[in-house]
């Protein structure tokens, strides 16, 4: 691949590139700068003067992922250096990064990871037809022709792509749908995540950021909404970069490009991703430069704001006066003739798909906690509550559960409105809805089990435990609705905002941009770093569409429309205490109510970190591949002539028909047909191997029922929660920042481990079932089983990598400039968040009731999803029963060897 690479990017073209880099982040650094006065003077007058707005009813969780990784497990990977598929480890931790390993005894062993993705600004697609149209039109005019091999094939039928329009490529694979499916949810669960990486916990960079990258593609006469406005700062500028820089490139490459369609596509990905990288480098030092001299400067210009805040306050509204009632007239013809009368038609468009994806998350809640309330009351009481609680704690971090609130916003369609408006895409309102979906459901969650845990230490039995899970899930659901509208209600109105106000700028551009210089005289000298007449200009033609979309909001809400409250319906202090108790230290139900006499070690505590998606499970009860792992350990046996002997790799298959032939060799075993399953047990190696053709089996018997604290369990339904486990003290390596960023394995040199944003992502060894992926057989089992090993290694940081690996945890941002107005409900880059005062509250003491006879547990009826009276019945069984539990075996160490890919 260097070859290629160097031939069509020498010396010249290298250089061209840094030259056009260094021009467009110049001209980005410039506006900058003037946003980042902007935004500070922003800042500090929120600060001091407030703004008013309905208070959140739902509690608020400060750090929801903490100790927990959202899934692990064996997934096929090709290689494109060498042009095989192999099975690799995939580990997806809290930061929401992928981490492949060479196989899961690579993980145990800490050993550096294979590669490290940032999944921003990626599409997760599931056949092959998809990909290659994508792919066919990224480099026009060259397209196999009928009968030639295509650049990619796949041995099964449940593909997995990454695609990304700049950077490298990824492709795996699994056996079975029902992998596809869930593998899916994981991977779009982490584009969704990477996606929002501009982190606003600052309330000056971030709305500087966003509103100079608004201002400069507005000087390139560039409108509308954004795709590749995703990632961090420094994805977000090269994504700026190679979108002028990339059709240069084309012109000047694609018609080089030798060889057959396929491997002319595929180079043309390797020039475009080495292209990307050397962009993503260039763009972090200027960007970081720029940050360092504006923080530089800030002390001097925050104290200016401070004396002179009246002064820039009045000198501001007089321009805007200025400026009003030059444009404000025909801003209000632009907004009558081409706007208002498709108001409510945007509107009910996105009504419709985001009001019934907040209703499934409503039903998945109310159906998890009623489910939970009828086992615990079945099953044993305060010690089914806490495995329960620690499963129902991270519902909303779970993709496959959270799935079918996220397939509602599928339906969101701007058709006819899209091109009237330059949307080009409405991916970025149906992530922005999902995003708060999740955040909506996670704050339910948090509520109901701090309120729960205060409840606690009144209750004397089951039946009490019963009608107060029952009461405090009421409770929470009328909260719930509230909390849904408000949200819901300012949603729609930053994305009408979002729609109409780029098409009004591009409309009025032609008569009043060119006249706003004349304003420029109108700013004294010492607050033209605080006032700009662009953003007052913009912030006038906001105001002229404001009052119309609020009133399309209001009257939906009237109407009752999608279950809106009015907005004269506020909660006043209906839990005054409420939010005293979400101050408090994080609830950790295990360690609280498991009756261990002495406090848990913090290391023992990462230890048994928990995993967020279980294992998948096949209910046809097919025995899955390394499902002899689970077995009575046998007698070892002397390997037969042409088996695979300890350590060393088989060879691999050449072709995909090979591949296939395989993996139909595999499924093959005493008249079952068996499936390749994920194992997420991590609490021995699993067994890991390449595709090999010929890889010869073991008899295999039907294991019987595994063991959870001497009590036999049944196999859990495929979306059941089961925790993982590693037995092993580690911490989760966080994911590259760089889209396709990959670390070379370093030869098993270890390395000091960069500290994480939440320490200790680990996996518990308890109540997992899990079933190891294929190995060649004959493969050594690796002792060691238990040991406690040191921190994984971290990449060392390379020219192709770059060296922080932080995926951070953001909040929602908007691209719509600010209302001038105090107080105006506007997009949220224009808010700075409320924050509540902490304090803390002790839980109270648990008594140790003795659990009542089957006699007298009472029949209490479950409220149904619309919060009326309960009808089910507590005692009542669940359809989810606790899962199956095995050990598998070690791992065989995959002899492929290092491979290092780029």
């Amino acid at each position: 691949m260097g070859d290629v690479v160097s031939t069509h990017l020498d010396e010249g073209r290298r250089q061209h590139i840094a030259e056009k880099t260094g021009k467009v982040l110049g001209e980005f650094c410039r506006c900058y700068k003037e946003q980042f006065g902007v935004a500070l003077f922003n800042s500090v007058r929120y600060e001091i003067e407030g703004a008013g707005g309905p208070q959140p009813q739902l509690l608020h969780r400060k750090v929801p992922l903490e100790d927990h990784v959202i899934y692990s497990g064996n997934i096929f990977q090709y290689i494109e250096e060498n042009k095989k598929w192999r099975n690799r480890f995939c580990v997806v931790p809290h930061n929401y990064g992928l981490v492949l390993y060479e196989n899961k005894l690579a993980y145990e062993r800490e050993l550096p990871p294979r590669v490290l993705v940032n999944s921003a600004g990626y599409k997760v697609l599931t056949s092959v037809e998809q990909y290659l149209e994508l792919v066919n039109n990224s480099l026009p005019g060259v397209t196999p022709k009928s009968g030639h091999s295509p650049i990619l094939k796949c041995p099964t039928d449940f593909p997995l792509i990454l695609w990304h329009p700049y950077a490298r490529h990824y492709y795996f694979c699994v056996m079975t749908s029902k992998e596809q499916e869930k593998w899916r949810a994981v991977f779009q669960d982490c584009v969704r995540h990477c996606n929002n990486g501009i982190s606003e916990d600052s309330r000056v960079e971030a709305p500087a950021f966003t509103d100079a990258i608004r201002m400069y593609r507005q000087s390139r006469e560039q409108y509308g909404t954004w795709d590749m406005l995703c990632g961090n700062e420094t994805q977000v500028l090269s994504n700026l970069v190679m979108e002028e820089l990339l059709p240069e490139l084309r012109s000047a490459i694609g018609p080089r490009l030798k060889g057959k369609a396929p491997e002319r596509q595929r180079t043309w990905i390797q020039v475009s991703d080495a292209v990307y990288r050397m962009v993503y480098e260039l763009a972090k030092a200027q960007y970081d430069a720029a940050v360092a001299r504006c923080e530089q400067e800030r002390p001097q210009l925050e104290s200016t704001i401070r004396t002179d805040m009246d002064q820039i306050i009045t000198s501001k509204e007089h321009l805007a006066s200025k400026i009003r009632a030059f444009v404000l007239p025909k801003a209000e013809v632009c907004v009558r003739n081409h706007v208002q009368p498709y108001i409510s038609s945007i509107l009910e468009a996105l009504m419709t798909p985001t009001s019934q994806g907040f209703a499934e998350v409503r039903e998945v809640f109310f159906k998890e906690v009623t489910d939970m309330n009828m086992n615990v009351v079945n099953e044993g009481g305060l010690e089914k509550l806490v495995e329960y609680m620690e499963k129902l704690s991270h519902l909303a971090f779970h993709p496959v559960k959270m799935q079918s609130c996220y397939e509602k916003m599928d339906q969101l369609k701007l058709e006819g409105l899209q091109q009237r408006f330059d949307v080009s895409s409405t991916s970025v309102f149906k992530q922005r809805a999902q995003i708060h979906m999740r955040q909506q459901m996670d704050d339910a969650v948090y509520t109901f089990e701090t309120l729960l845990h205060q409840e606690l230490g009144k209750l004397q039995g089951k039946d009490d435990l019963c009608k107060s899970i029952q009461r405090i899930l009421e409770r929470v659901l009328k909260k719930f609705d509230y909390d849904s509208s408000t949200v819901r209600k300012k949603f729609f109105r930053e994305a009408l905002l979002q729609i109409t106000i780029p098409f009004l700028l591009k409309k009025l551009a032609p008569t009043c941009k060119g006249e706003l210089a004349k304003f420029q005289e109108l700013i004294f000298e010492d607050f033209a770093s605080f006032i700009l007449v662009e953003n007052t200009y913009e912030e006038v033609v906001l105001q002229s569409v404001m009052k119309d979309i609020m009133q399309a909001v209001k009257e939906a809400a009237v109407q009752r429309k999608h279950n809106l409250y009015r907005d004269s319906m506020v909660m006043h202090n209906s839990d005054p205490n409420l939010h005293l108790l979400g101050e408090g230290l994080p609830i950790d139900w295990s360690e609280e109510y498991s009756g261990q006499p002495e406090a848990e070690p913090a290391a023992e505590r990462r230890r048994r970190a928990k995993q967020v998606v279980s294992v998948i499970q096949d209910d046809e009860g097919a025995l899955p591949y390394g499902a002899e792992a689970l077995l009575p350990p046998r007698s070892p046996e002397p390997p037969e002539a042409g088996e695979a002997q300890p350590g060393a790799a088989p060879s691999p298959p050449d072709a995909v028909k090979e591949i296939r032939e395989a993996l139909a060799q595999h499924s093959l075993g005493d008249g079952t047909e068996e499936r390749l399953m994920n194992g997420t047990d991590t609490g021995t190696g699993g067994e890991e191997g390449p595709l090999a053709a010929g890889a010869a089996r073991g008899d295999v018997t039907q294991p019987g029922p595994a063991r959870d604290g001497g009590h036999g369990a049944a196999s859990p339904a495929p979306a059941a929660e089961i925790a993982a486990g590693t037995g092993r003290e580690r911490v989760t390596p966080a994911s590259s920042p760089v889209p396709g960023a990959e670390v070379p394995s370093g030869g098993g040199t270890r390395r000091a481990a960069p500290a994480p944003p939440v320490p200790g992502a680990e996996v518990s060894a308890e109540g997992q079932c899990a079933t190891p992926a294929l190995s060649p057989v004959g493969a050594d089992v690796p002792s060691g089983a238990g040991r406690e090993h040191p921190a994984p290694a971290s990449p060392v940081p390379r020219a192709d990598v770059p060296s922080e690996a932080e995926v951070p945890h953001a909040t929602p941002r908007s691209s719509v400039p600010a209302s001038p107005v105090s107080g105006a409900d506007v997009p949220s880059g224009a808010e700075v968040p409320h924050v509540t005062p902490r304090s803390s509250v002790p839980a109270s003491p648990v008594p140790g009731a003795e659990p009542p006879s089957a006699s007298s547990v009472p029949h209490v009826t479950a409220a149904p999803p619309g919060g009326q009276s309960p009808s089910a019945a507590c005692p009542q069984s669940s359809d989810k029963e606790p899962g199956e539990h095995g050990e598998p075996r070690g791992s065989a160490e995959s002899g492929e060897g290092v491979q290092t890919e780029f």
